[in-house]
């Protein structure tokens, strides 16, 4: 038995617009997703800002009511059953709020797990081994406020596994953070992974999809537009390579003439602090490199490289094409 399964799930916001003459515009923030999640399976849920990845996650964790369709946590409705649904999940947002600063991690623990109504002589038990499992036995007596951003994440990880839900949301868990607390974030991940919880992720990091997940959807304009596995999904562009350059100010008039040419298919542009990486896929690989540098005379170029595409590039054709 699948443990979550939606059913043609929507939501639909009314906002208003206008200053004078004020209307109310329907936005569709989820279209009619269906899919289902297995027993201990971590499943990855992408798109862009907007596509309607936190919104369904609200939903799921029953923080807000569909405008139509349904879904199922444990075969019980997320309407009907949302009191019985509560008590089973738990939902993590990524960023520091929900944490008492003045309390030592230990107290706070102490604290959520009586709002949890999880037995004394359970939580005894049950706050150093979370306190283990997220890394912070040796801080666990500090101040939250002297935490780094990267403890605290992990701190919020393990308040919400005081009641031992079966379920986890985690949305965006490691936004924000720096290199080393992300990497933790993602070791206490990967151990849930190992006690069989099932997780439904958010990211927009594709590295960290790619690394977890053993299912992705890629969410657009409120539509699942794919859903399989990450070697899958790279599948849909293992027809090409990816060369990518080191430019330093490449004008938006340029990037378009490179996606003119008949042997390009997509062409991306990503900031890396002083400089943009300039990444063109093509079927043609390596050989497009004298037409890529012609065209870009004039503007300062650095390290060209070509390599295999990843998750990300398949993801960015794939949101891309249904833009």
């Amino acid at each position: 038995m699948n443990i979550i399964e939606v059913d043609h799930l929507k939501r639909i916001f009314k906002a208003n617009i206008g200053i004078i003459r004020r209307k109310t515009k329907e936005v569709i923030a989820v279209d009619d997703i269906s899919f289902e999640i297995n027993p201990g399976e971590l499943f990855g849920l992408l798109g862009p800002n907007g596509a309607g990845k936190t919104t369904t996650v609200k939903m799921l964790t029953t923080l807000l009511i569909p405008t139509s369709g349904t879904a199922r946590i444990f075969d019980k409705d997320i309407v009907k059953d949302a009191d019985d649904i509560r008590s089973q999940i738990g939902f993590i947002f990524g960023g520091e709020r929900g944490l008492y600063w003045r309390l030592s991690g230990i107290d706070n623990l102490r604290y959520f797990a009586t709002l949890y109504h999880v037995e004394p002589e359970v939580s005894k038990k049950r706050i150093p081994y979370l306190l283990e499992l997220v890394g912070l036995s040796d801080r666990g007596k500090e101040k939250v406020e002297g935490y780094s951003r990267g403890m605290k994440q992990r701190l919020h990880i393990a308040r919400t596994l005081l009641h031992d839900p079966e379920v986890l949301f985690l949305d965006e868990p490691t936004i924000g953070l720096d290199p080393v607390g992300a990497r933790e974030t993602r070791q206490v991940i990967r151990d849930l992974q190992e006690e069989k919880k099932t997780i439904l992720l958010t990211t927009h990091y594709m590295f960290e999809a790619d690394a977890l997940c053993n299912r992705i959807a890629v969410i657009n304009h409120g539509k699942i537009i794919a859903l399989d596995t990450p070697e899958a999904l790279k599948g849909h562009v293992q027809d090409l390579s990816v060369i990518e350059v080191e430019v330093y100010g490449v004008p938006p008039d340029t990037v378009e003439r490179l996606k003119s040419f008949p042997f390009v298919d997509l062409v991306s542009v990503e900031d890396r602090d002083q400089k943009q990486a300039l990444r063109v896929h093509s079927a043609r690989g390596s050989e497009i490199i004298p037409d890529l540098l012609s065209a870009l005379d004039g503007i300062r170029v650095g390290r060209v490289s070509v390599h295999e595409p990843t998750l990300e590039d398949a993801y960015v054709r794939l949101v891309g094409a249904a833009t």
